[in-house]
């Protein structure tokens, strides 16, 4: 089970320490891939040696840091932070706002959406709001997050035909990027959805052979079998693009692209 400390609050270089304690890496190691000696290194993080904002962005580079944490080490060595952070709707991310909006567009009628990095939903297909209909309004008050409605007994779990299977990729999912960000928003929302029901009967061994896992989906009398993919934004250098995904969903089978009104023909 996957745990997570919070970045510890204090000096760039107890950051730095933290960060690659968590990635398992040595100060030899960091040091051969960041071209710093092994002693400046030591110096660095246990405050002997104050950084550079060089420095700085190029262990963090190693680290594999998020943009909002190099942020905030670059802040507590006293420099101010290097990554900018708008709303997606700014006139700076235009470009991206555009591109997001095409991308949904194209995909429909099947469902699809965009997230930010704590799966809250930023936009949706229509497609989307008819897979929801039903689940507790509460759920759907914005900002919605999309992990909470899939996995919450009032929100789309019970129509899940594959729950366990489903919640166990989610919450597997999560955890990878809990790792990644070591984000204690996220940590809070592992430990809710970990206390849903739901994941009881899923067994890893009889589901390893799959090529995918579906989400199998009750929607009336049909079930529907859907196939997820993951878009994100290459070489991001502002902190939202940085933390921005779209989550897309193809039919698995030719009764599901029906039920979805797509022409079957096109998934046979």
């Amino acid at each position: 089970m996957t745990t997570v400390d919070a970045p510890p609050v204090g000096a760039a270089g107890t950051l730095i320490r933290w960060w690659r304690e968590r990635r398992n890496l040595t100060q030899l190691e960091l040091s051969g891939l960041s071209e710093v000696s092994t002693r400046h290194l030591s110096y660095v993080e246990t405050g002997r040696a104050r950084p550079s904002s060089r420095l700085v962005m190029q262990l963090c580079e190693h680290l594999r840091v998020p943009l909002r944490r190099r942020n905030e080490i670059l802040l507590a060595a006293g420099f101010a932070p290097a990554y900018a952070e708008h709303r997606l709707a700014d006139a700076p991310l235009a470009a991206v706002n555009a591109a997001v909006t095409v991308i949904l567009a194209v995909h429909e009628p099947l469902p699809a959406l965009a997230v930010d990095g704590h799966w809250e939903m930023i936009a949706a297909t229509s497609a989307v709001e008819a897979l929801t209909a039903g689940c507790s309004p509460a759920l759907l008050e914005p900002p919605v997050n999309v992990l909470r409605l899939s996995l919450h007994p009032d929100g789309m779990a019970p129509n899940i035909v594959n729950l366990g299977q489903w919640r166990a990729h989610l919450i597997s999912r999560l955890e990878g990027q809990l790792l990644a960000t070591g984000d204690p928003v996220l940590a809070d929302l592992l430990t809710e959805l970990r206390g849903y029901p739901g994941g009881e009967e899923y067994d890893v061994v009889n589901h390893a052979s799959q090529v995918l896992i579906p989400l199998r989906y009750r929607m009336g009398d049909t079930e529907m079998s859907l196939l997820s993919t993951t878009t994100v934004f290459g070489t991001p250098t502002e902190i939202t693009v940085s933390e921005l995904a779209i989550e897309a969903f193809y039919p698995a089978d030719v009764a599901t692209a029906a039920a979805l009104g797509v022409d079957p023909a096109r998934f046979t």
